[in-house]
């Protein structure tokens, strides 16, 4: 494994899953540590000597001295003038926002869907033809999926009854199911709550998601209640900042923000392989976040929100169509992933973090970013681009566990290690891919691993139809202890099992055998 020790032992009766023990990465090499103390902190070396000798000139003036009271008007103008402008900025800097806590929903046990399960309900529908049943077939033994992710009720019946009523109730059990434990950890009342958004792509009834949870926790009558449709797996993102940006408005107020995707009508019952994919990946899940930008609540925090950076390629037509929900030939609705789908999204990675780059690296790995640059554009040099180590900027990354090629891309393209992705492939074991909630339940696993200190940063990026990158980047204001999770983090109760082994294929055991 690159860049991480392994340990491998046999847990279970299963035999064919064992769990295995990733080693933190080093850090960077002594010669690169000390060019990264020297450049960050060059500004401080270069003016020492300045202050010193300041300092000494200070020390040596006596309060009759002719030239300290000639210089004293001066001077208190000067002081007047900056506690002016200290004032101006404080009074215009945008309010801190906090995350208070988040809570991930988990399904119960007569939700668990295996590989087996998958693969008998889909030969019971009686719709797909024999190659399309082996296409999934070999699609879900190679996806990285684990034997115990979640389906609603309405697909996992026999027969399956996807319709409206049902649809609604899985929107009920997550979204409720995630706000309750958020609310009962944090102890906030509901009629506190400023404002509501509630994120879900393909399943948008009237009255909307987030009317549902005004009504059903009776949110008060000024409630800023917003909710995002169409907008994939990067929902999530934007909509934090959305709160981010109603917050800097609302004042003294809470955001409660809800993530989520829904299964029941958007099971795709065609032979359309470019459909197919979403059938074999995508499984029940959502998280609740509390955000505030009360002062006062910043010592119960988890984290700060120090950035949000949104990239949108929807203008290229290639990039618009990656991800596009239509009808299939015989009339059937689907959610079509083009070919293109990987290099839109490498493109979009790029973009965003060109942007981010310049807001959270050091300015040691910036210095030698442009350094690169300008001799590859200017001299002419036959150098590889230099890739700037964003384990510089993060101690951990929260990468949206859409599939087991985007997280392999990723880990290639930034040289993060197998402990870095971590998270993001358990993830993706364990739950599968549940759109916009998966960062949640990434960095809940990363807490449940005792790994969170005060002042580590988080990097959370997700990938959406448009198309879209997003990211957010937060910095945990205390230590997270595992022990005091409790219900809102799903894997408290089984995190001792994590990491496991995942194959590149894990078959499918027939019936027959």
């Amino acid at each position: 494994m690159s860049g991480a020790a392994q340990q491998t032992t046999t847990a279970g009766s299963g035999g064919g899953v064992s769990n295995i023990k990733h080693q933190r990465p080093r850090g960077p090499g002594r010669l690169k540590l000390c060019y990264h103390i020297a450049v960050s902190n060059a500004v401080y070396i270069l003016l020492a000597p300045f202050a010193a000798a300041l300092a000494l000139r200070a020390s040596l003036l006596a309060p009759s001295d002719p030239y300290l009271l000639a210089n004293l008007p001066l001077a208190v103008s000067l002081l007047s003038v900056a506690s002016a402008l200290a004032t101006v900025y404080l009074a215009r800097r945008p309010r801190a926002v906090y995350l208070l806590d988040f809570a991930c929903y988990k399904p119960g046990p007569e939700h668990v869907v295996t590989r087996e399960t998958f693969m008998g309900q889909s030969k019971e529908a009686g719709v797909f033809t024999d190659d399309n049943l082996a296409f999934q077939q070999k699609i879900l033994e190679r996806s990285g999926l684990g034997q115990g992710t979640y389906f609603p009720a309405a697909v996992l019946n026999s027969p399956p009854n996807p319709c409206m009523a049902e649809a609604r109730r899985e929107a009920e059990a997550v979204m409720f199911g995630a706000i309750d434990s958020l609310l009962a950890k944090t102890g906030v009342r509901a009629r506190d709550i400023g404002v509501v958004v509630v994120n879900c792509s393909l399943f948008n009834p009237t009255p909307s998601l987030s009317a549902m949870v005004v009504n059903h926790y009776k949110l008060r009558g000024n409630v800023a209640s917003y909710n995002l449709g169409g907008m994939g797996c990067s929902a999530g993102l934007i909509s934090i900042d959305l709160a981010k940006q109603l917050l800097q408005v609302h004042r003294n107020s809470y955001a409660l923000v809800v993530s989520m995707e829904n299964i029941t009508l958007n099971w795709y019952w065609g032979n359309d392989r470019s459909m197919l994919m979403s059938n074999c990946l995508f499984r029940m899940g959502g998280a609740a976040i509390l955000l505030s930008n009360r002062g006062a609540d910043k010592r119960r925090s988890k984290y700060q929100l120090v950035h949000t950076v949104r990239t949108h390629h929807g203008a290229d037509d290639r990039a618009y169509r990656c991800v596009f929900q239509e009808e299939d030939k015989a009339g059937r609705v689907g959610v079509a992933l083009s070919k293109d789908l990987m290099a839109v999204a490498g493109e979009a990675l790029k973009t965003n973090i060109t942007t981010l780059g310049p807001l959270v690296l050091p300015m040691s790995e910036q210095v030698l970013f442009l350094a690169s640059l300008i001799g590859k554009k200017i001299f002419g040099l036959k150098i590889k681009p230099y890739i700037p180590d964003f384990k510089m900027a993060f101690e951990h990354f929260c990468i949206h566990a859409g599939g087991r090629a985007v997280l392999d891309t990723i880990e290639k393209n930034l040289e993060l290690s197998d402990w870095h992705m971590e998270p993001s492939r358990m993830t993706l074991n364990r739950w599968g891919n549940t759109s916009s909630s998966s960062l949640w339940y990434e960095l809940a696993y990363t807490e449940a691993k005792g790994r969170v200190r005060r002042g580590n940063r988080a990097w959370q990026i997700a990938f959406g139809s448009g198309f879209k990158c997003n990211s957010a980047v937060w910095r945990a204001l205390r230590d997270i202890h595992p022990a005091k999770e409790g219900g809102s983090n799903p894997w408290v109760e089984e995190i001792h099992r994590f990491p496991v082994e995942v194959p590149k294929v894990e078959s499918v055991v027939s019936s027959s055998s």
